[in-house]
């Protein structure tokens, strides 16, 4: 057996320790403030008093859109999600048609707080995700995230987190933005 050199040893486990913390940087988080820094091209979620993640986002705020989501993407890297608007508060669901890779979707309601996560959604299923848990009082949505499979669970997202961003209507955002 041939016994590694110290300084190779402690080489290694600052890569090792470098790879490790890659996933976790990948996701920006930010200070929280009364008023969130909103943009169109950013979700903020909070989930902490003090802190928030970020999410690179595109939107899917037409019908043509939200009909082709995520279909026939071979990745979605962490920190990156798609968010679909729709014109009014609803009943909605989903299905996995054509999607190639799994899916954490996270239905918001009008104040843009977090009402039902899917976790781990199958690549290619037809069977409906409702955008609602059985019993919820007030079915509508009007925000769905699309983040990789996994994500939610990775990132600590919980059902009464809020949403910070343009498409909340100001008047009845739980976290309005600037």
């Amino acid at each position: 057996m041939t016994a590694w050199p110290m300084s190779l040893n402690r080489s290694l486990a600052a890569v090792l320790a470098l790879c490790l913390a890659l996933p976790a940087a990948a996701q920006p988080v930010v200070a929280v403030d009364d008023l969130a820094e909103c943009r169109n091209d950013a979700a903020l979620i909070r989930t902490d008093p003090d802190r928030a993640l970020s999410f690179q986002i595109e939107l899917a705020d037409t019908d043509e859109s939200r009909a082709r989501g995520l279909m026939y993407r071979r990745d979605l890297p962490a920190g990156a999600g798609m968010l679909f608007v729709y014109p009014a508060s609803q009943p909605v669901s989903f299905w996995m048609r054509n999607t190639l890779i799994p899916l954490d979707i996270v239905f918001m309601d009008p104040r843009g707080v977090i009402r039902h996560i899917h976790r781990m959604a199958r690549p290619l299923d037809e069977t409906p995700i409702p955008g609602a848990a059985i019993g919820d009082p007030d079915p509508n949505r009007l925000l769905v995230l699309e983040i990789a499979g996994g994500e939610a669970d990775r990132l600590g997202l919980q059902t009464g987190q809020v949403l910070a961003h343009p498409a909340v209507p100001e008047s009845s955002a739980a976290w309005p933005c600037r």
